[in-house]
């Protein structure tokens, strides 16, 4: 009796991780192209609001992402631009870049919820109103848009992730020039000396039509 077993393909084993490469590569960039996007637009928005009390009346108070704290947009611009970054260097230059997205999602989470109960700058806005330096805002709320800032911060944090464990199947910019420079120089074509119009275009060319 026989028994056959079943031997994989060389071809199946060696196209695997280029699909695992592709799929890591395709989700990072939407993780972190959409996550960059997520905290530049939620660092626009309300993030706390509140009252100050002005002559014995409420004045109505709004503090945006970027009046509590300017780590996330700034973070989201570096983190774009390492995502950029990946693809033009390799191996040990690849990883640190990786590293730098990474860091990058996880500050913008972090600074996010640290926002979300922040109420300082409500407070230097009610002392500017009310012209009283100790003034506080009263009546504190906060909105849902520094979670919303620490959710794309997560993404570009998976994003990184991504990029350091599968980085190093990536392709890079520079090898698709790095290639082009390969290629040999084609020699000049043979000039016909009966064809007066081959030499002119010869010596535009700064050849020497005689072959010399």
């Amino acid at each position: 009796m026989e028994y056959v077993t079943a031997v994989p393909h060389p071809r199946s084993e060696a196209a695997a991780p280029a699909r695992s490469g592709r799929r890591s590569l395709a989700a990072a960039l939407l993780f972190g192209a959409l996550g960059a996007a997520v905290a530049l637009l939620a660092t626009r928005q309300r993030w706390a609001e509140g009252t100050a009390t002005v002559a014995g009346g409420d004045f109505p108070l709004t503090a945006t992402g970027s009046d509590v704290t300017g780590v996330p947009a700034a973070l989201a611009v570096v983190g774009l631009a390492a995502l950029v970054a990946v693809f033009a260097v390799r191996r040990a230059g690849r990883f640190a870049v990786a590293a730098l997205l990474t860091l990058s999602g996880a500050g913008i989470v972090a600074a996010a919820l640290t926002g979300v109960a922040d109420g300082s700058a409500l407070d230097e806005k009610a002392a500017a109103t009310t012209g009283d330096t100790s003034a506080t805002v009263q009546a504190l709320s906060h909105t849902a848009w520094p979670y919303a800032a620490a959710a794309g911060g997560v993404l570009i944090l998976l994003a990184g992730l991504l990029a350091l464990r599968y980085g190093a199947r990536w392709p890079a910019m520079s090898g698709r020039y790095e290639r082009g420079t390969d290629r040999p120089r084609r020699s000049p074509r043979p000039v016909d000396p009966e064809r007066p119009e081959e030499i002119w275009k010869a010596l535009d060319r700064g050849e020497d039509p005689t072959g010399a």
